[in-house]
């Protein structure tokens, strides 16, 4: 039996054809919306907002819908490719930040919908935390769903999940729940950051290890990933969103130490991630990824990746046996 059970998810389903591609769903993502036009055209006539139809905060929802895409799986070739990037053993294993690459394009494609009311492009990943019950074999077909859930007010803008489980046939063996925010937008008023790291209080572990990332990292993740976010591919794209170099993909950091963790995972495990400074690219990134499988121990990995110079966190996390 499954260590995990369905989660509640929007009734309706809308079934896709295939794994749409995220290229075009980037481009989707930085077209403005009717709303966002109609907003921009309003703050700049001379007569005031009124003058142009606008949506209450209050009546703005998430999509209730679930997107669903059958039969997913990977190019063996492909797999490799990642394995070989994130230091995976070579096998028939799929990596769990793999089955992360299968669904984020179907969650992609929720979140640039008409029905979705937060602008994609300029949104912050905070975090993400992955159920797995148990090891997937690249050859396995899986069925994806995603949808949205938990819009709620942040002390920056507002926080919204996007959640993707894979099926095997009925068994759901992956779960992951990625959170993001976007900055500037009070849909649904104000909130706290509870649930977020205290910033101020991370204190640098003596590291295991250290990354020297290169440059090309980015595009590097962008090709067995397909994530080709213009803030990861150059420092001109990324210039163009507020950064001054491109920076590393959230998920390759977070795979990258799941990685490493080796064979200190369990087969069924949760991991979990928080994202706080990112990384620029190139850059060098002190990292500790430390065990507790001792004598009375939880069996947990705890990880943590900053810059050692400055002592900021990029980002830390935690995988802990599940079930």
């Amino acid at each position: 039996m499954s260590v995990l059970t369905p989660a509640s998810r929007p009734s309706r389903v809308v079934e896709l054809p295939s794994v749409p591609g995220l290229t075009a769903l980037y481009g989707k993502a930085v077209l403005p919306s009717p709303r966002d036009i109609a907003g921009a055209v309003s703050s700049k006539l001379p007569f005031g907002k009124s003058a142009v139809p606008t949506v209450e905060a209050s009546t703005l929802r998430l999509p209730d819908v679930t997107y669903l895409v059958r039969g997913v799986k990977g190019e063996p070739s492909h797999i490799v490719d990642y394995q070989r990037l994130l230091g995976e053993p070579v096998s028939d294993a799929l990596p769990a930040g793999y089955v992360h690459v299968l669904g984020f394009p179907v969650a992609m494609a929720l979140m640039v919908s008409a029905e979705f009311p937060l602008l994609v492009m300029g949104m912050v990943h905070l975090r993400n935390s992955v159920s797995v019950a148990r090891t997937i074999s690249t050859g396995e077909q899986l069925n994806i769903l995603a949808w949205a859930q938990n819009m709620t007010g942040h002390a920056k803008g507002t926080s919204v999940e996007l959640v993707v489980e894979a099926y095997a046939d009925e068994e759901v063996v992956w779960r992951g729940v990625s959170t993001y925010l976007a900055k500037g937008k009070y849909l649904v008023g104000r909130g706290d950051e509870s649930g977020q790291i205290d910033r101020a209080e991370f204190s640098a572990p003596l590291p295991t290890g250290r990354w020297q990332l290169g440059g090309s990292i980015g595009r590097q993740y962008a090709a067995v990933s397909g994530d080709r976010n213009p803030i990861h591919m150059s420092a001109l794209t990324a210039k163009a969103f507020g950064f001054p170099r491109a920076i590393a993909h959230g998920m390759y950091t977070a795979a990258r130490a799941l990685s490493e963790a080796g064979r200190m995972r369990p087969d069924a495990y949760e991991w979990t991630v928080e994202f706080a400074k990112p990384v620029l690219l190139p850059g060098k990134v002190d990292v500790s990824i430390r065990g507790d499988a001792g004598v009375g121990g939880t069996g947990a990995v705890t990880y943590a990746g900053w810059n050692g110079k400055s002592g900021k966190m990029h980002f830390t996390g935690k995988i802990t046996p599940l079930g």
